[in-house]
């Protein structure tokens, strides 16, 4: 069992939780409430730039050539390709860049991010991966769950959001970060596995209360 394999059996249960969230449910169905998923997305986008500064970190603390080139990667994904979902979505919910600047970020979203960052300054690469993959990887799990959905096809207003989570693009990324931990922590040691397994675990549980904020809509 690789590093990767060994992390998603930590964490597949807390996934399914995530699919079966109200939240996710009724975007499935495309019953979800907007003014829920308009707080949904402005909470999203406010985390994605978070997000973005970690894969940073990674850059800064790379050696090696390759590794500054994934990060950077990983950055441009993030901020151009995913967040062009957002801006689609940001438009059509009547968001303007204005709203966005002077929008609170909830208490959870706050916790969650500055959990994930205070790793990206104090630990190494394969921490860092760690951190970002249970957002990524949980995306496209619950990605691959919507698209099953019978109901989901006829989903058209949420549509691009389904579309743009299990779309061949964002399948490489998530697998360019996979087979990243796998090669950072490919001699870690028992304990060193193990901290990225409590890693692992409090992003996905952050990730499972990130729907019910978003489904709260608690600041």
């Amino acid at each position: 069992m690789n590093v990767s394999q060994r992390l998603f059996e930590k964490v597949k249960d807390i996934w399914e939780e995530c699919n079966h969230h109200p939240f996710i449910q009724e975007l499935a169905k495309g019953t979800l409430p907007i003014e829920k998923f308009r707080f949904y997305m402005i909470q999203d986008h406010l985390y994605l730039m978070q997000y973005a500064k970690l894969f940073a970190l990674g850059l800064v603390k790379s050696k090696k050539e390759e590794d500054i080139r994934s990060f950077a990667s990983l950055i441009s994904s993030t901020i151009d390709t995913e967040n062009a979902v957002h801006r689609d979505y940001l438009k059509r919910l009547g968001i303007t860049r204005e709203m966005i600047d002077s929008a609170k970020m909830g208490l959870l979203n706050e916790s969650y991010t500055n959990y994930m960052l205070s790793i990206g300054f104090k630990d190494g690469l394969a921490e860092i991966a760690a951190a970002v993959l249970s957002c990524s990887w949980s995306y496209k799990f619950i990605g691959d769950y919507v698209k099953s959905v019978p109901s989901s096809g006829e989903n058209q207003y949420f549509a691009h959001w389904i579309d743009e989570y299990t779309s061949e693009e964002y399948n490489k990324s998530n697998d360019d970060i996979i087979n990243f931990i796998n090669k950072a922590a490919e001699n870690y040691s028992e304990e060193q596995l193990k901290y990225l397994d409590e890693i692992m675990i409090n992003c996905s549980r952050y990730e499972l209360m990130f729907w019910d904020m978003a489904y709260k809509m608690e600041y």
